[in-house]
């Protein structure tokens, strides 16, 4: 085991992830006041240029294989659907979160359904032509470590 205080220190401060929207004033309607994520600033420039940054909390990458891709959907959806790109968003309420951004103008492409991996997962098609997984969690980190197949590669 390393000993965090030798460690060096991150390269990287922030996941950005940036998002061309055609409709941007519906995409900023969904993602900041349907799905709450707050705005951190928001810029204008000529020619109508605008671009608001908005707050997801803590940013992961996840990598997955073709392989793994394709499982995932299945247990999700049951048929292959996601593009090479999708955004997951953890909740405290899944089923109540996926309710709201229906109503906010998602396509719902799978209720939520609780996963063998233990989460409560929606699927949606969202602005900005954005694919979404919504995801409640529901085991503790501990919970699902126990669990076959859980682990880490290191």
């Amino acid at each position: 085991m390393t000993d965090p205080r030798h460690d060096p220190p991150p390269t990287v401060r922030q996941l950005r992830l940036v998002v061309e929207a055609d409709d941007y004033d519906a995409a900023v309607a969904f993602f900041r006041d349907a799905l709450g994520l707050p705005e951190e600033a928001a810029y204008s420039g000529g020619d109508g240029a605008r671009v608001v940054i908005l707050d997801a909390g803590r940013a992961t990458l996840e990598l997955a294989n073709p392989a793994q891709k394709r499982m995932i959907d299945e247990v999700e959806v049951g048929r292959q659907v996601a593009p090479r790109l999708r955004l997951a968003f953890e909740v405290d309420d899944g089923r109540a979160v996926t309710e709201r951004l229906v109503a906010a103008g998602a396509t719902e492409v799978a209720p939520p359904t609780v996963t063998p991996w233990q989460s409560l997962n929606a699927r949606l098609d969202a602005p900005a032509g954005l694919h979404l997984t919504v995801f409640q969690e529901l085991r503790t980190p501990e919970e699902r470590a126990a669990l076959d197949g859980f682990g880490t590669d290191a």
